[in-house]
């Protein structure tokens, strides 16, 4: 798939149908006995989220992906924050971002900690904000977020460390 003009939704899934599922079983796997949710749903569900939002045009494959990290991360984040609501109760584990490609030890509670603290970093850096979004939500590497934001891997390892301190801080105080 080349960098020029890429088209819509329809043209792209069969295309990345593949590294779609390996990012939502990637995610999926984060977040410990989550069993109501699986691969196939969550690439299915994020599919119609892009198919209802008027078809945006993509302009590169990590153009895509990074966008389809987004609207994972809030499938993900509406699926828990209705789990929670149904279930309200439990403690709230320590929610970390390392530097591997997942996010570990999640609760689902923390979940919702972590979206709500991602939209706290938006409105300070929306640009780290889409790195953490795409790097941990979306699984892409970091030469693909990188080229997803048209910015040098030097920059995207020195945001993203800054990035990570932020949350894990701001996810302290919560």
């Amino acid at each position: 798939m080349s960098d020029s003009h890429i088209g819509d939704v329809d043209q792209l899934i069969p295309i990345v149908y593949d590294r779609l599922r390996a990012l939502a079983r990637q995610r999926l796997a984060a977040v410990p006995g989550e069993h109501s949710l699986n691969t196939t749903g969550l690439v299915h569900e994020a599919y119609l989220r892009f198919v209802e939002s008027s078809g945006p045009t993509f302009q590169s494959r990590n153009h895509f992906l990074a966008i389809a990290a987004r609207v994972m991360r809030n499938v993900l984040v509406d699926h828990v924050r209705s789990r929670v609501a149904a279930k309200r109760g439990g403690g709230a584990a320590l929610l970390e971002l390392g530097d591997q490609l997942s996010i570990t030890g999640v609760d689902l509670d923390r979940v919702e900690d972590l979206d709500e603290a991602l939209k706290r970093l938006e409105l300070l850096d929306e640009r780290q904000a889409r790195m953490i979004e795409q790097r941990y939500f979306g699984g892409l590497s970091l030469e693909e977020v990188a080229g997803a934001m048209d910015l040098s891997l030097a920059t995207v390892k020195r945001e993203l460390r800054s990035a990570r301190a932020w949350l894990a801080a701001e996810l302290k105080t919560t």
